[in-house]
C-alpha cells in the first residue's frame, strides 16, 4: 500500500492497525452510525481523509441497515412444527421418567441384596456363637 499522507495507514506486519487515531476512532465509529456518539472536529477531519476509517464507517452503516431489516422480518413456522416440537419434548420426558424408574429399581435391588447379605452374615455369626456355647471347654 502507498501512504498518501499522515492519515492513511499501512498495516503493521501482523495486519493490525498501529496505535493511531484510527484505532482510537474505531471504537467510536459504531456509535457515530447509530447516533449514540459524536466525533469532534479533528476526528471528523481525520475520517474525511482516512480511507480505512471511511471503509469501517461504511461497514457499520451496512451492518446497521441489515439489522434494521431483520427487525421488520417475522418468521412463520412451518405447519405442524409446533406439534412436532411438543411431541419431541413429551417423548423426551417419557424417556427420562422411564430411566428414573429403572434407576430407582436398581437402587432398590442393590439395597435389597445388601440387606440380605448383611442379614445372612448376622445369622451366620449368631449360629456360630450358639454352636460354641453348646461345646464343653476341654479340660486341660
Amino acid at each position: 500500500m502507498r501512504s498518501d499522507g499522515p492519515d492513511v495507514l499501512e498495516p503493521a506486519p501482523g495486519g493490525d492497525v498501529p496505535d493511531t487515531p484510527c484505532r482510537a476512532l474505531s471504537i467510536d465509529l459504531a456509535g457515530v452510525v447509530d447516533g449514540s456518539s459524536r466525533l469532534d472536529r479533528s476526528e471528523r477531519r481525520h475520517v474525511e481523509r482516512c480511507l480505512r476509517c471511511q471503509a469501517e464507517l461504511a461497514q457499520y452503516r451496512k451492518l446497521l441497515r441489515a439489522m434494521q431489516a431483520l427487525r421488520k422480518e417475522t418468521a412463520t413456522p412451518a405447519p405442524g412444527l409446533l406439534g412436532e416440537v411438543l411431541a419431541a419434548v413429551e417423548a423426551a420426558g417419557e424417556r427420562q421418567a422411564v430411566r428414573s424408574v429403572i434407576t430407582g429399581r436398581r437402587v432398590a435391588y442393590f439395597s435389597g441384596i445388601a440387606a440380605a447379605t448383611a442379614a445372612g452374615a448376622a445369622g451366620a455369626i449368631v449360629l456360630a456363637a450358639r454352636s460354641r456355647k453348646g461345646r464343653l471347654p476341654l479340660a486341660g
